[in-house]
């Protein structure tokens, strides 16, 4: 059996023969869950070469409640068959959607959770909001460590859709079972009074909508400039397959570039890894907050369906995803993948003023590759741009919900900031952790560390006014943690020595970081050793088909793993396949404007070829048409 292209995402009879190869095959297994089905993918060997004869194969986390036991398999999907059957021991598999969407009701119905509930002032348990909130390996008294637990904290709603988050239940926690469905502990601490006001946002809520805002339409009467074939983009030159998977979110792989009749491939594969939400508030009811949003709760199935002229504008494009729900029935998200053109202002321009009155410029578009997940109270866009230069960008778009928590009246917060009368949003981080899995002109690379230096005054450099390229070869994983340096604009250059360009320097790709914070949790603490990847900007590894989650496959009540770990084989570097992991994000200290819903903040990153091109490669676009002229400035 053989798809369109070696890593398209597995179909729903393909997820349905998978979970039967294992229900048949495994039949001792009494009450099996699928916290994950996957495609399993081929040797990189079978995307470079385009080989057509490649076996379809799928990925299993196995789940069995009962024996709270976790397996993976592997399933030859041509034959139906398991190939490969291991248990996983010591590991929790992803919180499960259907973990979450059972709490309400594991909570309504114990009677001490009841009686601490109305301790608290809440006594109709119709409108109840419970959030989970998994635990790291921070103990619980009482409760064995060996239990697959989720804490988890209450809001107050009026009515089925109002936000809960505008009334936060202070001071108290329930640690919730999800094996044995029943409320483990109760951790409690004096009541604090519900905060007053209401948070809603929609438009009956607002007041009057402005009425000055004209229509903006995106029109290309022609149709758009890229094509889809399955899952396989082209546009302007690019090449690229994109796909929701159900850890990581929006995949973008094989991308390459065709210059002149030669196609140049660029990256692999590229996807977020990890990313982790810290939250800095040390009260009772928050010092355990924090989320590895792809690991411990599977990122891509929170992937939203998309809608033109509101996520979307312009000649759009959709994709859908088709995931395995818990039970390991196929679920089809529709639009889950937005592609779309837009303008992106000048690409270039200069007026030889000396000798003519007509400038020569372009106009920049870049194609758009998004997809929006939402993960509880926040919403994370995930967007890849390609520009006509050769340019790469990732941003990631945050917005939804600050979470809250309650506080006395006239109480101050220390670790956050009041967004309402007794509402205070606690100081948190987003990290995220880019797996970039470069193949520049083939998969033998190497990186260099590129910082821009002014020499100091002395014999050559009588003016002081030097700049040098200062280049530092990262040769093994033992010296591959490194950090930003905005005073020296420091990025990394993954070049190809065995590939030249015109000048006789080997072709490369530069990855222009993101300048933000790491991890600012202690080092000795829970979350830092689970969460090392976020303590450096950049780590380099070499290629290994199992190394794909910096923190792990299993960081759900795990006590840490991932790239710490892997780095210290101190593999060699040096004209090898390698893989970049880049962290970046924000420390969010919110603000009163982030109530009660959140504008979009951005982070991200660029990779910008180096070397790559002989010269610009956007000097064959055409000149844009002028109002009524065949050229702007004629």
């Amino acid at each position: 059996m053989s798809a369109l292209h070696p890593y398209d995402p597995l179909s729903a009879d393909e997820i349905t023969a998978a979970v039967n190869a294992v229900r048949s095959g495994k039949p001792e297994l009494t009450e099996p869950r699928f916290p994950l089905v996957r495609t399993d993918p081929p040797a990189k060997d079978v995307v470079r070469r385009q080989d057509p004869a490649f076996t379809r194969a799928a990925f299993l986390v196995v789940y069995d409640r009962a024996d709270a036991a976790t397996y993976e398999a592997r399933v030859d999907l041509a034959t139906g068959k398991i190939t490969d059957w291991a248990h996983i021991p010591g590991v929790q598999p992803a919180i499960m959607i259907e973990e979450i969407m059972m709490l309400d009701e594991i909570v309504r119905n114990d009677p001490a959770a009841v009686a601490a509930l109305a301790r608290h002032g809440v006594h109709d348990l119709d409108l109840l909001q419970i959030d989970p909130w998994s635990t790291g390996t921070l103990p619980v008294d009482g409760v064995s460590a060996r239990r697959r637990i989720i804490r988890a904290s209450a809001y107050v709603r009026e009515y089925t859709t109002d936000n809960g988050y505008a009334r936060p239940v202070g001071n108290l926690v329930f640690v919730i079972d999800c094996n044995d469905k029943s409320v483990a502990a109760i951790q409690e601490g004096d009541p604090i009074p519900l905060p007053p006001e209401s948070g809603n946002y929609d438009v009956d809520s607002v007041g009057p909508l402005r009425t000055d805002l004209r229509p903006l339409e995106i029109i290309q009467s022609q149709g758009p400039s890229f094509t889809v074939t399955g899952h396989v983009i082209e546009w302007q030159r690019w090449r690229m397959h994109v796909h929701i998977d159900a850890v990581e979110g929006l995949v973008i792989s094989d991308v390459s570039y065709l210059d002149g009749d030669r196609r140049r491939s660029i990256l692999h594969r590229a996807a977020i890894s990890e990313m982790v939400v810290p939250y800095g508030d040390t009260s009772n009811d928050f010092y355990f907050r924090n989320v590895f949003d792809a690991g411990e709760y599977n990122l891509g199935k929170t992937v939203g369906s998309l809608s033109l002229g509101c996520d979307c504008l312009g000649e759009i494009r959709y994709l859908d995803a088709v995931l395995a729900d818990e039970a390991g029935t196929p679920q089809t998200i529709t639009n889950a993948i937005c592609m779309h053109e837009e303008d992106y202002g000048i690409l270039w321009k200069h007026w030889n003023f000396r000798y003519t009155d007509q400038p020569e410029v372009r106009r920049s578009r870049r194609f758009v590759v998004s997809a929006i997940h939402t993960i509880g109270n926040y919403e994370y866009g995930f967007f890849w741009y390609f520009y006509l230069d050769g340019t790469i960008q990732f941003e990631a778009k945050l917005t939804g919900i600050v979470q809250t928590r309650a506080v006395a009246p006239g109480a101050t917060p220390e670790f956050g900031t009041l967004v309402a009368p007794q509402l205070d949003a606690p100081n948190h981080q987003h990290l995220f952790n880019m797996r970039l899995d470069f193949e520049v002109d083939g998969p033998n690379n190497t990186v260099l560390e590129v910082d821009a230096v002014g020499m100091p005054m002395g014999p050559g450099n009588e003016h002081g006014n030097a700049i040098v390229a200062r280049k530092t070869e990262i040769t093994n994983e033992r010296d591959a943690r490194r950090a930003c340096d905005p005073t020296t604009a420091r990025t990394w250059k993954v070049i190809n020595p065995g590939v030249t360009n015109r000048f006789g320097e080997p072709v490369g790709y530069k990855l222009v970081p993101f300048v933000g914070p790491t991890l600012l949790a202690a080092p000795e603490s829970d979350l830092a050793k689970r969460a090392e990847f976020a303590r450096h900007h950049l780590w380099v590894t070499r290629y290994h088909a199992a190394e794909t989650h910096a923190a792990g496959d299993y960081p759900n009540q795990h006590p840490g793993d991932g790239l710490g770990e892997w780095v210290k084989q101190e593999r060699d570097l040096v004209n090898q396949d390698i893989v970049l992991w880049h962290t970046f994000g924000t420390s969010h200290l919110p603000r009163p404007e982030d109530w009660p819903i959140m504008p979009c903040d951005y982070v991200g990153f660029s990779l910008k070829p180096a070397g790559f091109f002989d010269r610009n490669p956007a000097l064959d676009i055409p000149p844009p048409s002028g109002q009524g002229t065949g050229h702007c400035h004629a």
